[in-house]
């Protein structure tokens, strides 16, 4: 398997770099490092620094490369960026998928793997129920109508080209690495902050005092190991919901946090934030059901502590 990850140098995609090369792969990373770290990159891949708004280049590294497999990370992945930035959510998110598929057809890659949002795109999920690859999407932000824009244009490429991929669709994932910005980064948010014994923020579900939004974290071993079993042939699915399918407020989220790493914390509540989703939960029945139990909050959230724990003493 030769396989290129966009977005490589970020948290999610260098995961997938780790367990790629672990398997005997060989490993190109495609980034621009306007939010990965050349230091996420593991030494055995291949690097190139690239924007995948820039077809010309993106082609190039595609001609030397010849990849057998993409697994296409690279995003603006900021909901709020993408309300006050559309254009450029857009400029990057759709046609730069776009310029990643061209490419694809171009060097007749087996498969593509689209990481999509489980978390943004079905919007807000009902008290009681779990959103299903059979719910209707309702992005509500430019980022989510974004992701769901190239779903679509991944099963036009199909149809038109014979492009195979598979999209997944991740909830709020967390771990090692995460770079502490926006909201999917509130794990890391709350490690730094709770390291140094600072006041973290519980911003209000629907009134100011609650636990917090409602949100489906998943582990990043979870969701690199999706990427390596979609490559592998063993998710037979075109669309996949990867989450656990567990429900954890804020304020729990915090709570946790603060024994793990021993902190003296304040949690304090914030208002209601514009935008947040009230509750977003996925189903992940068949995730499991392919590939196994998905790791518990509790477990997670231990390792990701340490990691932050260690990070900080070095």
């Amino acid at each position: 398997m030769r396989l290129l990850i966009t977005g490589g140098a970020g948290f999610i995609g260098s995961h997938i770099a780790e367990k790629a090369l672990a398997k005997g792969w060989t490993v190109a990373v495609v980034d621009d490092l306007s939010g990965g770290r050349r230091e996420n990159v593991p030494a055995a891949a291949q690097f190139f620094q690239t924007d995948i708004r820039d077809l010309t280049s993106l082609q190039t590294v595609f001609a030397e490369f010849q990849p057998t497999a993409v697994s296409h990370q690279a995003a603006q992945a900021s909901v709020s960026i993408s309300v006050r930035e559309p254009q450029r959510d857009a400029a990057i998110n759709i046609m730069g998928s776009l310029n990643v598929m061209q490419c694809c057809v171009e060097t007749k890659v087996a498969h593509l793997v689209f990481a999509s949002t489980g978390g943004a795109i079905y919007g807000e999920v009902p008290e009681g129920t779990r959103a299903a690859i059979e719910t209707t999407p309702v992005p509500l932000s430019p980022y989510a109508c974004s992701k769901f824009a190239v779903e679509k244009y991944l099963e036009c490429f199909r149809k038109e080209h014979g492009l195979n991929y598979t999209v997944l669709r991740y909830a709020n994932v967390y771990g090692p690495r995460q770079d502490p910005h926006g909201e999917a980064g509130v794990v890391a948010i709350f490690c730094n902050r709770m390291l140094v014994h600072e006041v973290v923020r519980v911003f209000a579900k629907r009134s100011t005092g609650d636990a917090g939004c409602i949100r489906d974290y998943v582990y990043i071993d979870d969701v690199a190991g999706a990427n390596i079993a979609a490559m592998e042939g063993k998710i037979p699915d075109r669309i996949l919901n990867v989450g656990t399918g567990h429900e954890t407020t804020t304020l729990q989220l915090a709570e946790h946090l603060k024994k793990s790493l021993d902190s003296h914390s304040d949690i304090q509540f914030g208002p209601i934030r514009s935008g947040d989703v009230e509750r977003s939960l996925l189903n992940a029945d068949r995730l499991v059901e392919l590939l196994g139990p998905t790791v518990s909050i509790e477990r997670g959230l231990e390792q990701t502590a340490n990691w932050f724990r260690s990070r900080a003493k070095s």
